[in-house]
Order: structure tokens, then C-alpha cells, then sequence
């Protein structure tokens, strides 16, 4: 993702609550500290499909409010 977000296309990352911090630090260390977290509740993996659906609905409305911040200009992909 890191490599994408610099060639300047729009990338975010789904992130669980549990590693929120440690995906903000990687984030920083690959060199795109403003790569964008859709994050939803912890765990993600083990889920039964109803579970599943409810983290997409969550991270939907992030992904979408994103589009939209970079859409109306008030967000910038650096390339």
C-alpha cells in the first residue's frame, strides 16, 4: 500500500482496533504517515460471514467519507 499511496493513487488500509497504533507506526516507517485506516473492531479473522459483513459496514462509510474528503480537494495524495 505504502508504495501505491506514493506513486499517488488513492489507498487506505483496513485495520483492526488491536493493531491501530502498530499500523499508524508502519504507516510512518514506510513513509506515508498520512495513509488512511478504515478501522473496524478486532478480530477479523475466525468470523462467521454475518460478523464479517458487520466490519465492511463499518469500514464502508470511512472509505466513502475519504473519497469525499479527497474528492471536494480538502485532501491531498502526495506523489
Amino acid at each position: 500500500m505504502a508504495e501505491l499511496r506514493k506513486r499517488g493513487l488513492i489507498t487506505a488500509v483496513v485495520c483492526s482496533t488491536a493493531f491501530q497504533k502498530l499500523g499508524r507506526a508502519q504507516a510512518k516507517v514506510f513513509g506515508v504517515p498520512d495513509l488512511p485506516l478504515l478501522i473496524v473492531e478486532h478480530p477479523v479473522g475466525g468470523l462467521d460471514l454475518d460478523r464479517v459483513e458487520a466490519r465492511a459496514e463499518t469500514a464502508a462509510p470511512q472509505l466513502v467519507r475519504l473519497l469525499q474528503t479527497l474528492n471536494s480537494g480538502q485532501g491531498r495524495i502526495s506523489g
